[in-house]
């Protein structure tokens, strides 16, 4: 493994212009031969919905008496559906986010034959609605919602027309469910096994927006090693920083759209997205 570099404590007159932790992600990006996404909620920050777990996040209030964790833990689904709705509709749809630059350029990686696969931890489908194709969501997506009795499977925009506060299939009659993992739940396997399979035979990892502290997702990581390059890119510390050989605390978006300054031209004709012109 080479000496990590760590730009964290860059000064602000080092980070005008294009960053020195974007050339060199760059570079690395452009020597990979099979380079790996793994993203968590800090990837969607800059399109405006909340992480979990830092100061301002998600889990630091409370609804109805509860934290959210519990609110969002399989066995409360079952018993307090109706709870769980209010909170999951307040909470947890952000239909109107779009996808911000990071979104953008992952997606024009993809296509452009540098990325392999965006392995993902949020639920908004943003890699999606920017263009990537190979999205493995670990943690399912609120894009889907399915009836627990037939199995019938409908988007978002039935759940946001809806105007019960529990949802049922306009099948059957069954209660829905949003086909996302909560707490309690296995994560889809043959999604899992898809991870796994990226990550055995990535050589280069960038993980980014993720505090890498939940599991199973984030052991996802140790399979890439001893053959692959980590980068980290993160506000705040992680358990693996130690371990990388680059660590950049700067929001996703900023470096990732940086970084497709210093790459070279691709064969591949795609045109810019306003996010990244």
């Amino acid at each position: 493994m080479s000496q990590k570099e760590d730009f964290s404590r860059k000064s602000a007159e080092e980070r005008k212009g294009i960053s020195a932790e974007a050339q060199k992600l760059s570079q690395m990006l452009s020597e990979a031969t099979h380079a790996v996404f793994f993203g968590g909620a800090g990837v969607s920050c800059e399109s405006g919905i909340p992480d979990f777990r830092s100061a301002d996040g998600l889990y630091h209030g409370e609804f109805e008496g509860m934290r959210p964790e519990q609110v969002l833990h399989a066995s409360y689904f079952s018993e307090h559906t109706e709870s769980f709705y209010r909170f999951y509709r307040t909470a947890m749809l952000h239909p109107d986010a779009r996808p911000n630059p990071a979104h953008f350029a992952l997606a024009r990686w993809e296509r452009e034959g540098r990325l392999s696969a965006v392995i993902t931890q949020n639920i908004d489908g943003l890699h999606q609605m920017a263009g990537s194709r190979r999205v493995l969501e670990l943690h399912g997506s609120v894009h889907r919602n399915r009836c627990l009795s037939c199995g019938a499977v409908r988007d978002l925009s039935f759940l946001l027309r809806c105007d019960e506060t529990v949802p049922h299939c306009p099948l059957c009659g069954g209660r829905m469910k949003p086909d996302v993992v909560l707490y309690g739940e296995a994560l889809p396997a043959a999604v899992f096994r898809a991870a796994e399979e990226e990550m055995s035979q990535a050589d280069l990892v960038i993980v980014a927006g993720t505090s890498l502290t939940v599991q199973p997702a984030a052991s996802l990581l140790t399979l890439s090693r001893p053959r692959s390059r980590w980068v980290l890119i993160n506000l705040s510390e992680t358990p693996a920083d130690r371990y990388a050989d680059l660590v950049i605390r700067r929001p996703v978006g900023q470096v990732l759209a940086e970084t497709m300054v210093h790459l070279p031209d691709s064969h591949v004709a795609d045109p810019v997205p306003d996010a990244l012109s």
